[in-house]
């Protein structure tokens, strides 16, 4: 038997509902090994197959969902037709979460892992796969990152495909440079305020009251609502793709360095994002 390894297959981007944490964004890549037999090519499987076969299983499956914990009893399901709708009692307070079923992923463990997600997606993977291939192995590990990084999540209501869904996230480094020269002091401000935020954009407020703010709107896939603390909530006055984020986080930070450029490099994820540049 011989073992075929691809790393970084692709990139989970997600949120997950954790009792301690909130909901939070995360990006998980992906590397598999499968067990088999050389094939008439002299192959397990060829590379061009496995991508094809396996990055659309746990794209498909996984990426751009909400995680919940399916046996975690702070996790109240709703009674909503067709729709997901829960209820989540976090020690952050309590997120309601309404959307169309595709968004919502339900988990059958008590806590969202990468371990418990892979276990997840294993069989998935293995209905891709031909018969010649006896083992597959699947890992999710996080990006590692010297410097400063936060968990986001948000929403595109605008978006055609899966960045619609209200409540999907991402881990993201955050590089800033003022007048060219890299500000880590910055950085890690900025890091520590968006520690597991929500980026909400203000046009889709419906609700704001008792430290609660509520986000709502319908997009292609149907509508999407999703009522969190206000102390885990950050608002843009534009939408919150990365370029947004990159532009907003450049202007906020210019007052404070009068005559200076202000470059914002933002990550969505693992290695792609925007960069912005603001001078007061």
């Amino acid at each position: 038997m011989t073992t075929l390894f691809v790393e970084q297959l692709t990139v989970i981007d997600c949120a997950y509902l954790d009792v301690a944490r909130g909901l939070v964004g995360e990006s998980w890549i992906v590397d598999v090994e499968l067990e088999g037999a050389l094939d008439e090519q002299s192959m397990v499987l060829d590379f061009g197959e496995v991508k094809r076969r396996l990055k659309r299983a746990v794209d498909t499956h996984a990426d751009h969902r909400l995680l919940v914990p399916g046996r975690a009893p702070e996790a109240q399901w709703i009674e909503d037709g067709d729709a997901a709708h829960l209820l989540f009692r976090s020690d952050i307070g309590a997120i309601e979460h309404r959307s169309p079923g595709a968004a919502v992923l339900r988990i059958d463990t008590d806590e969202i892992t990468p371990e418990a997600v892979a276990t997840d997606l294993l069989p998935r993977l293995r209905a891709v796969l031909p018969s010649s291939v006896g083992g597959v192995r699947l890992g999710l590990r996080s990006e590692r990152i010297d410097g400063a990084y936060y968990h986001y999540v948000h929403g595109l209501k605008k978006h055609d495909g899966a960045c619609q869904r209200i409540a999907h996230g991402h881990r993201s480094r955050i590089e800033i440079r003022v007048d060219g020269r890299r500000d880590t002091a910055l950085e890690h401000g900025v890091a520590s305020r968006w520690l597991d935020i929500y980026l909400g954009t203000r046009a889709d407020i419906v609700a704001h009251g008792s430290g609660r703010v509520r986000f709502a709107y319908t997009s292609r896939e149907g509508h999407y609502q999703l009522a969190m603390p206000e102390t885990h909530v950050d608002l843009l006055d534009d939408d919150s793709t990365v370029e947004c984020i990159a532009g907003h986080l450049a202007r906020g930070l210019a007052p404070q360095h009068p005559g200076r450029e202000i470059q914002v490099r933002a990550y969505e994820g693992v290695m792609k994002g925007a960069v912005a540049t603001a001078r007061a």
